[in-house]
């Protein structure tokens, strides 16, 4: 396991105080999750993009949610 330092300025450390609170969490564990969001929003945000491409090129059909794939 590797060690990160990071450098907060004062408002940084007032929104890292607030989620500690809000999450009843540790500073590790607060700033752990957050990559984590940032992480799937940013894979989110690749598989959308993809798909509108190939909505672009081809027809995109939808099922139910209970039929499947």
């Amino acid at each position: 396991m590797g060690v990160t330092s990071v450098r907060l300025n004062k408002k940084e450390e007032q929104a890292l105080e607030c989620l500690k609170d809000a999450f009843h969490a540790n500073a590790s564990s607060v700033i752990k999750k957050a990559l984590w969001e940032l992480y799937e929003n940013l894979r989110d945000r690749r598989i959308i993009e993809e798909f509108e491409v190939r909505e672009d090129v081809e027809v995109v059909e939808f099922g139910a949610i209970d039929e499947p794939i």
